[in-house]
């Protein structure tokens, strides 16, 4: 942070989030680089670092000499307020520097109840929030992560976006950029070039047409861009770049730890789970790739625990060697090892007795459905038994706290299985006091977290509607009254948050202007509960003839043409299809281990997949 600038941080929440200066952070001579990023997370700094993409790109660009990638987040309302009193644009932690003044501005899109915070991020840095107005060669903005797979509700805003995985696309990117700063290029000429790189999308350079019903026409490329722009794949992940050291917070942060990268992609195919279809192909590490960076990373930063990092941990194929191998010299150092996303089919006893040797905190599980039509109807493919028999395991082995992620609103769901959450939860406080061998002097504690259902692109419930408001809060009321005991603790979300997102998720380039007009009204940070203002957003659907419930609500016919299908994830239409047939029918499909799908994903990857 610039000395000149420090006065502002008296009085405002936490200084440390903008102060820059922490141990391993990159300083640079901006004379001596080629090419300066800023690397934007459209939240809070707490959230923004606690993001492993961030720190993998930020140690990739940093890693070369002839760029300079610096960390940029969303200031708190009360650090906002005071910057634009005083006249202060946006800057980025290493340096001080006005964001305005780099080439590259990225945003990670990691959620869409984010998109405000990029529109006012832009106006705080000083740029013009349309991209069309921002006419220099730089900066260039750009957007990844997961959202990207419909970027189309933001692309007014941005000058490309990276679908896919950005390791090998960011270097080739920066590679280009600072080509075309060495020519005087205009900006066109550089969107040209760029729109030639697989896996990048420029979005001026196709046309979008609407059907008077106000369902998609076409797509319509024009320029260098291709008709559809395929996502980027890393083959290798044993050889692909992975940071050896990430910064280190001032303040504690949501995940304030090692993480190791265990694999990419899941093996499971949940009907409702994006991630799981859109970062297929499955691309495992060696678990001595995996120990070495683990241990690497507790070296270089002091951290006292190190996670390992995937959709579905217990799921990898090297598991029960991977663990010994971390406690050979974890708990030595005082390291703790986590093993988040665990599944209950495959939390095996030997996988438990090797977790006995590190500090025990809460396990947690995901039936997702209360019942096992409806989990078969997801694909979950977990039975109740054995949600029962891991929760025992674990009590025998000296946990007194479950976890159980749940969804409400889930296509075919009745209020039967809305009940049946409440019951498979007082099944397994049951099965904590009817265990002999449970901790003594403890109760139990079930901590039940349901979220909404919200479909999503590139799954097979791309097409179903999503419950509407009233509906999820007659659920939400049902589940409530159909528990029983203060054993069992509830919480779920907001409904209205949850058809924003919705809406956003699925939605086409319409509602760029419902997204300025929503930020004009003065929201931001709407994944916040404090700042959340659904009038104002209601207000910006009235004001652009837009109805939510058209985006949200709607079934969609297998013949519609979706926003997005002109980006290619791997993922056959004729396979979320024929999914989405059999959730209907609650037939359930293998996983990618026992039987190949055929879902397509493994095409961008030279037909290579770690599954089959």
């Amino acid at each position: 942070m610039r000395k000149e600038w420090e006065y502002l941080l008296d009085g405002v929440q936490k200084p440390a989030r903008y102060t820059g200066g922490e141990l391993n952070s990159v300083i640079k001579d901006k004379s001596d680089v080629g090419l300066r990023y800023a690397f934007c997370f459209p939240d809070n700094y707490e959230i923004g670092m606690s993001h492993l993409g961030m720190k993998i790109l930020y140690g990739l660009v940093n890693a070369r000499p002839d760029a300079w990638c610096e960390r940029v987040f969303a200031p708190w309302p009360d650090m906002e307020a005071r910057m634009r009193a005083n006249g202060v644009p946006l800057f980025a932690l290493e340096s001080g520097d006005p964001v305005a003044e780099f080439d590259l501005i990225g945003f990670t899109l990691q959620y869409e109840l984010s998109y405000t915070n990029v529109l006012n991020m832009l106006d705080l840095a000083g740029l013009p929030v349309r991209a069309a107005e921002r006419t220099g060669l730089t900066p260039i903005v750009v957007g990844g992560g997961p959202c990207v797979c419909n970027p189309e509700p933001v692309a007014d805003f941005f000058d490309l976006f990276l679908p896919g995985e950005g390791e090998e696309v960011t270097d080739e990117l920066v590679d280009l950029l600072i080509a075309h700063k060495q020519k005087g290029s205009t900006k066109l000429e550089f969107l040209r070039d760029a729109a030639k790189i697989e896996g990048v999308y420029v979005p001026a350079f196709y046309d979008v047409s609407y059907n008077p019903d106000g369902t998609l026409f076409a797509v319509t490329p024009k320029e260098t861009a291709p008709a559809k722009v395929k996502k980027r794949v890393i083959a290798d992940l044993d050889s692909v770049y992975y940071p050896d050291n990430f910064v280190v917070p001032f303040i504690d942060v949501v995940h304030d730890r090692a993480v190791a990268e265990v694999f990419r992609g899941c093996i499971r195919g949940c009907r409702f789970c994006q991630a799981g279809f859109i970062y297929r192909p499955i691309r495992e590490k060696r678990s001595d790739t995996i120990d070495r960076q683990a241990r690497t990373l507790c070296e270089s930063t002091g951290y006292d625990e190190v996670s390992l990092c995937s959709l579905s941990t217990s799921d990898y194929s090297e598991i029960e060697s991977l663990v010994p191998k971390l406690l050979s010299w974890a708990p030595q150092e005082n390291i703790n090892v986590a093993l988040p996303s665990l599944r209950v089919d495959n939390f095996s006893e030997t996988l438990m007795e090797e977790l006995k040797k590190v500090r025990k905190s809460g396990l947690t599980f995901a039936p997702e459905a209360g019942t096992q039509r409806l989990r078969d109807a997801i694909n979950k493919n977990v039975t109740e038994e054995e949600v029962l028999k891991t929760c025992r395991q674990a009590f025998a082995g000296g946990w007194s706290a479950v976890k159980l992620y749940f969804m409400m609103g889930l296509p075919t769901e009745t209020l039967e299985d809305v009940a049946g959450i409440a019951e498979l939860a007082q099944k397994v406080v049951n099965a904590f006091y009817e265990n002999p061998d449970k901790p003594k002097g403890k109760g139990v504690t079930v901590s039940v977290s349901v979220a909404s259902f919200v479909p999503k692109p590139f799954t097979p419930f791309q097409w179903e509607p999503q419950d509407t408001m009233a509906q999820l809060e007659e659920k939400q009321k049902h589940l409530l009254e159909s528990v029983h005991t203060k054993k069992i603790k509830v919480s779920y979300h907001q409904p209205h948050t949850s058809l924003l997102e919705g809406v956003l998720a699925r939605g086409d380039r319409k509602l760029c202007a419902v997204l300025e007009e929503a930020w004009r009204r003065g929201c931001k940070f709407d994944s916040w509960d404090e700042f959340f203002r659904f009038d104002a957003w209601t207000a910006a659907f009235d004001a652009c003839g837009i109805d939510p419930a058209f985006y949200a609500n709607r079934r969609r016919d297998f013949s519609e043409l979706l926003p997005w299908e002109h980006l290619d994830y791997g993922i056959r239409r004729a396979f979320l299809e024929s999914e989405n047939q059999k959730a209907h029918q609650s037939l359930p499909s293998p996983n990618c281990r026992e039987k190949c799908a055929a879902c397509g994903a493994a095409r961008l990857n030279g037909g290579h997949c770690d599954a089959i």
